[in-house]
C-alpha cells in the first residue's frame, strides 16, 4: 500500500499546512489580539475557531477510519472561509482598525486560509467517494488520508481505542450539526450578517 499512493507527500503537505494556516497561526492572532485589544478580530477568531472546530472532528473521525470524515473535512473547508468573510459588521470593523502589523498580519492570513481552503476543497473533491465506500481502510486512494491522524493518535492517544476517539468524534460531530442548524435556522434568521455578538 506504502508505494501504491503517488500522491502521498502532497497529502502530508496538506496535513503540515492545515496545522500552520489553521491552528498555529489564528492562536498567535487571538493571543496577539487580545493584548492590543482588538475586539474586532477577537470576536472574528472566536467565530473562526468555533467553526475550525469541525477540522478538529475529523481528526477523530479519521483516526477511526469513518467515512464520513470525508465529508466533514470538505465542509471545514468550504465553512470556514465563510466564517472569515461573511460578517459585515466585522469586516467593517476591521477595515477601519488602525494599520499596524497585526492588522496587516491578520489580513494577510485571512487571505492566504481562504486560498488554501478553496484550493483545498477542490483537490479533495475526487476523494469524496471515500465517504461512500464499503472498504474505506483497504482503498489505498482513501487510506492515505488516514495515516496522519493515526501519527497524531500515536502522539497524543497512545493508550486510547480509536474506537473510543471515533465514538468522541461521533458525538462531537452530532452537537456541532445541531448548534449549526440552530445558528443558521434561528440565530442567523433573526440577526442576519450582523449576527456577531455573543
Amino acid at each position: 500500500m506504502e508505494k501504491e499512493v503517488w500522491f502521498r507527500p502532497f497529502v502530508w503537505m496538506d496535513y503540515r499546512l492545515a496545522v500552520l494556516f489553521t491552528v498555529v497561526i489564528p492562536l498567535i492572532l487571538l493571543i496577539w489580539a487580545f493584548v492590543q485589544k482588538a475586539e474586532g478580530m477577537q470576536r472574528l477568531l472566536a467565530i473562526y475557531w468555533r467553526v475550525s472546530s469541525l477540522l478538529a472532528i475529523t481528526i477523530y473521525l479519521m483516526i477511526a477510519q469513518y467515512p464520513v470524515s470525508f465529508i466533514s473535512g470538505f465542509m471545514a473547508r468550504i465553512l470556514i472561509p465563510i466564517s472569515l468573510w461573511f460578517w459585515v459588521d466585522l469586516n467593517d470593523e476591521i477595515e477601519y482598525h488602525s494599520s499596524g502589523p497585526l492588522k496587516l498580519t491578520f489580513t494577510s492570513w485571512r487571505w492566504a486560509t481562504t486560498f488554501y481552503c478553496i484550493l483545498g476543497s477542490l483537490a479533495f473533491i475526487p476523494f469524496l467517494g471515500c465517504a461512500f465506500s464499503e472498504n474505506v481502510s483497504n482503498n489505498p486512494n482513501c487510506h492515505v488520508w488516514f495515516e496522519a491522524p493515526l501519527r497524531f493518535k500515536e502522539w497524543f492517544h497512545p493508550n486510547t481505542s480509536t474506537g473510543f476517539l471515533g465514538i468522541l468524534g461521533i458525538i462531537a460531530l452530532v452537537i456541532y450539526v445541531l448548534y449549526l442548524i440552530y445558528f443558521v435556522l434561528i440565530k442567523l434568521g433573526k440577526q442576519g450578517r450582523s449576527a456577531t455578538q455573543q
